[in-house]
């Protein structure tokens, strides 16, 4: 796609750059201690997304990324520590949200190393089927429940509760083992998609019974097919 409109909003630095990261934990602890006391704040998300595999590498394999960068500058669990002591040496209460490189999906948060710090929460965005689902164009014609062809192997799959429920088998599995507070803190499908209301209310019951928080992300009824 073309990014040429977006470029200006891009610094990529902070993935190569000790400077710059110390500029974002300097940052964050800024926020904390302006912020700490405000009611109205319900918990710090360090970054929306996290995407140094793909930006500057073009991968999306998380066992691929860290048998190459692991413990380098690039490599998230390495940085967002540095962000959770900087808001802990101020503020020791407001909670902490932090999803896994990987744009925060559920395949990578298994590679998410955990902090031994109060009140972080960890989190995971969750569009799975995207291409072939939740963001399909208005003339798309795949519904939910349905049987279309998701990982483009020529074989369609019944993508159902079921199917839902085995996509998120990752997150219950990190919570066991970590024995950490889960938000799903994204998670959607436009509005037009055939069998929208069923998938998200799929996914909603699916979500509590796992007994996680979460947030839907809205595209607004002003946003055009």
């Amino acid at each position: 796609s073309d990014l040429s409109y977006y470029r200006g909003y891009f610094n990529d630095e902070v993935w190569s750059d000790a400077d710059a990261q110390a500029g974002w934990a300097a940052m964050w602890q800024y926020t904390a201690e302006r912020y700490r006391d405000n009611p109205v704040v319900v918990g710090y998300k360090l970054m929306v997304e996290p995407n140094a595999a793909d930006v500057l590498y073009g991968i999306d394999s998380p066992g691929e990324f860290f048998r190459s960068y692991s413990d380098t500058l690039a490599d998230w669990n390495t940085l967002y520590p540095k962000l959770v002591q900087a808001i802990r040496s101020v503020d020791a209460d407001t909670p902490i949200l932090v999803g896994a490189d990987g744009y925060s999906s559920v395949a990578w948060l298994p590679y998410l190393a955990p902090v031994d710090a109060a009140n972080m929460v960890y989190v995971a965005h969750q569009y799975i089927p995207y291409d072939s689902y939740t963001h399909q164009e208005p003339d798309g014609e795949n519904t939910y429940p349905g049987s279309f062809d998701v990982d483009w192997d020529n074989a369609a799959e019944n993508v159902d509760k079921n199917y839902l429920s085995g996509l998120l088998n990752p997150v219950r599995r990190y919570q066991q083992k970590q024995g950490v507070p889960i938000a799903i803190d994204e998670f959607g499908v436009k509005r037009w998609v055939p069998g929208a209301w069923l998938y998200l209310n799929d996914l909603l019951d699916l979500f509590e019974q796992a007994g996680w928080n979460y947030a839907i992300w809205e595209w607004s009824t002003g946003y055009e097919p």
